[in-house]
């Protein structure tokens, strides 16, 4: 039984924890919101990478690994999607308590289409890499819905937030690529590091669905 997969989420569960006693950023009082926005982009995500096991995009190294799964995967991917997702908004949460202007937010719409726009380019050279596909699909899809459907305006303070998450995300996925626990394969031919292109959409996905809903969750209870 190897706990190196378990004790890297562990870490990352570090960072909320911290931000939680930051008084300015008043996370604590919005942790309630941000716990099941985890769950679901947690879970949503799961079965993500379920299918990429299945269908043998991705493959888990069990000497990494404690042996626990939950159908095709290990525990420690959900616990991992989780975590990092709710590292991300605490720090969304901390940089809007300290750098409240959203002055920018004019050009995040122009952001956005430029984003979905890279998006369907890559869909069009590589929808027949499963990881690919997925990656860059499901980032479409959300951010076609939260700027053309959805009325919460969030969007520049969320690029803002992902900026930020990155050293998170180097440091994380760069753990992962590198010893590796995930294998990748029909991935396009490159890498930041060991770090597969696409991953750095797929966890903009991930991080997007989570403050979405963390955002949604917030103005529910306020309604």
């Amino acid at each position: 039984m190897n706990f190196t997969y378990l004790l890297l989420a562990l870490g990352i569960l570090v960072i909320p924890m911290v931000l939680l006693s930051v008084k300015k950023t008043s996370f604590n009082q919005s942790i309630k919101f941000a716990i099941p926005a985890v769950l679901i982009t947690g879970i949503a995500f799961s079965i993500f990478a379920t299918v990429l096991v299945m269908v043998g995009a991705w493959s888990f190294q069990p000497a990494y690994l404690t042996g626990v799964s939950l159908w095709k995967i290990p525990v420690e991917e959900f616990l991992f999607s989780m975590v990092i997702s709710l590292a991300g908004i605490g720090i969304y949460v901390t940089l809007n308590a300290f750098f409240p202007s959203n002055a920018l937010d004019k050009f995040s719409l122009s952001f956005s289409n430029l984003l979905m726009g890279i998006c369907v380019a890559m869909l069009i050279f590589t929808y027949t890499k499963w990881y690919s596909a997925i990656s860059f699909g499901v980032l479409f899809v959300l951010i076609f819905y939260i700027e053309y459907l959805n009325k919460l305006r969030f969007t520049y303070k969320f690029y803002r937030g992902f900026l930020a998450v990155l050293v998170l995300f180097y440091i994380a996925y760069g753990v992962i690529s590198t010893l590796p626990v995930i294998s990748y394969t029909e991935v396009m031919n490159l890498k930041l590091g060991a770090i597969p292109f696409e991953s750095h959409f797929y966890f903009m996905g991930m991080l997007l669905m989570s403050v979405y809903l963390f955002e949604l969750f917030k103005s529910k209870a306020r309604a």
